[in-house]
């Protein structure tokens, strides 16, 4: 995928981003960190190669299985907001304790809509662009293994499922050999959709899978 930092940014800055307002849920924010394939860390140690040849691409870590919560699970970095921070500044300290990564604020492009989990966060997804290589350091307490998936992975089709419990789609994405469901897989496909094609998607609607629930 050809895509610019400058055309990121003006399709950030072009998008009327949707905001929630829910005061029973934790806000929380997750850092969308474009980076060079070289430098990404793809054959670090506690990482996997997520192959392909694109230039750029995104980090996505799989939790340790010894977490409490979301053990297992493929997730962007972030967390839930300390008191007074922004999301903005949520996501830039979370991809530093996690990955090890430490980026400026003008690093930030932009912020995509925020997405209410099943699990009581409300996540604000923030946009951020490397244009340095960078190898990140993962917090083995935070990541089990980092994968780097390409601009071209990050497109890839979404498979929609029905669940009972639900009737709206649940979505999952393949991407690095795996499958990646909601809630970040509802992240990354705006991402994918809004930053690197330029389109008005929307995934409020899209749903998550039972074991992400809880």
């Amino acid at each position: 995928m050809d895509l610019t930092r400058d055309l990121a940014a003006r399709r950030l800055s072009q998008w009327e981003r949707r905001a929630v307002v829910d005061a029973g849920l934790r806000p929380a924010a997750v850092a969308i960190t474009v980076v060079p394939s070289t430098g990404s860390g793809s054959f670090h140690e506690n990482s996997e190669s997520a192959g392909g040849g694109a230039d750029r691409g995104i980090w996505v870590a799989r939790r340790p299985a010894t977490l409490r919560a979301h053990p297992g699970q493929f997730a962007l970095p972030g967390g839930k907001l300390d008191p007074g921070e922004t999301a903005v500044q949520a996501a830039l300290r979370e991809l530093d304790e996690e990955l090890g990564v430490r980026l400026a604020p003008d690093s930030v492009l932009g912020v995509l809509d925020d997405y209410p989990t099943r699990s009581g966060y409300l996540i604000t997804p923030v946009v951020c662009w490397a244009d340095e290589p960078v190898t990140p350091v993962p917090s083995p307490a935070e990541v089990h293994t980092l994968h780097f998936a390409t601009l071209d992975e990050v497109v890839a089709e979404p498979a929609f499922e029905t669940i009972e419990e639900s009737d709206r789609p649940v979505i999952r994405l393949p991407i690095f050999g795996h499958w990646v469901h909601a809630p970040t897989a509802a992240v990354i496909y705006q991402f994918a959709e809004v930053v690197v094609r330029g389109r008005d998607t929307r995934v409020d609607h899209l749903e998550q899978p039972l074991f992400a629930w809880r």
